[in-house]
């Protein structure tokens, strides 16, 4: 478990912390909630926030509630499955992404659309919002704790950089999710689909030509080494495509704690935990960039006129969804409108 500075306790759950209920109880665990995640140890998501938040919960419940994480998928199963294993008890907090379940998770996933994100923390907010907003029966059974999406995402690619379309036409590129790969398409692309651990495999063997991620997905694949050139739209335009992601407790184990202990997983959780995790990923975007920058890869720029042609490619897309919204019994129409609105916001 990481160790905490005092700072830390003493900034990221002070209400918590106030509560005078906590100020005689024991330094002994009553609660214990197994935290499940698809990640490596090594990977900062792990090491850099769920170890320093569990160790927040402990501290702002006085060692009542401990926080068991287990990584790499230690508690069997496989990642689309993350969400149902918190629903039905297999773990108590699951870390988890709406796509792993295509279409399941309707006004989760809506965000996931291409040019539907702009930094992480940023999108992370609307994310939220967007969920506060038209999302409360997506996950029945389970108590959101946190939605956020990463940084915008990239294009990685061997032996050649990408600045306009025709420099997509027969280019074999991975998607990260069917929206991303069917614009993808539409611009020229041969997109290929498969998990992100396969990558590496298919980016040595010629599989594949380049892959569409974040710089924060780079140092935990060495992308920076099997990959030359990394491709960016031009500032102040929406990255090509941003996952979302949804921290989930199990909502019977919520109800059975203690008032004052599930008011410390209040104080954790909410719109403010959604824009903490997106900062993060805004820190883990930084640090993957300045690693292609290290290796020497070259950094090239999407003119904006070529990403507004893009985008138009993208709307064929976006109407599909918002029909699929329709059909699932939501307003899709309202639901992608407020999500521009939140993500133009500010």
């Amino acid at each position: 478990m990481t160790k905490l500075t005092r700072r830390t306790a003493m900034t990221a759950l002070g209400a918590a912390l106030a509560a005078p209920a906590f100020v005689s109880r024991a330094n002994a665990a009553e609660v214990t909630l197994r935290l499940h995640h698809f990640l490596p140890p090594v990977a900062p998501m792990h090491s850099k926030f769920f170890e320093v938040w569990a160790g927040e919960i402990a501290e702002a419940s006085n060692g009542a509630i401990d926080v068991q994480i287990f990584p790499a998928m230690q508690l069997g199963g496989k990642p689309p499955q993350l969400a149902d294993q918190v629903r039905q008890g297999i773990c108590d907090i699951a870390w988890t992404l709406p796509v792993y379940t295509p279409g399941r998770f309707l006004v989760a996933e809506t965000m996931s659309n291409p040019f539907m994100t702009t930094n992480a923390e940023k999108s992370s907010v609307a994310l939220h919002q967007l969920m506060d907003e038209f999302g409360q029966n997506d996950y029945p059974g389970v108590k959101p704790l946190a939605f956020h999406t990463h940084d915008g995402g990239k294009l990685h690619t061997r032996d050649a950089p990408v600045l306009s379309q025709s420099d997509l036409q027969g280019l074999k590129l991975r998607a990260p999710n069917q929206a991303t790969g069917d614009m993808l398409t539409a611009l020229g692309a041969e997109v290929v689909f498969f998990p992100v651990t396969d990558m590496v495999v298919g980016l040595s063997n010629g599989v594949i030509d380049g892959c569409c991620l974040p710089y924060e997905v780079v140092p935990a694949f060495k992308l920076q080494e099997l990959t030359s050139f990394s491709a960016a739209p031009a500032p102040a335009a929406r990255g090509l495509y941003g996952n979302t992601f949804s921290l989930l407790m199990n909502e019977a184990k919520y109800n059975e704690m203690s008032d004052d202990l599930r008011g410390v997983i209040d104080a954790a959780s909410g719109a403010a935990l959604s824009q903490r995790i997106g900062k993060q990923f805004d820190a883990f975007e930084a640090f993957g960039k300045s690693m292609v920058e290290k290796q020497g890869n070259e950094i090239v720029e999407i003119p904006a006129e070529e990403i507004a042609r893009w985008r138009e490619a993208a709307d064929p897309i976006h109407a599909a969804w918002i029909e699929k919204l329709n059909d699932a019994g939501h307003d899709g129409a309202a639901i992608m409108a407020r999500a521009n609105e939140l993500l133009d916001a500010g």
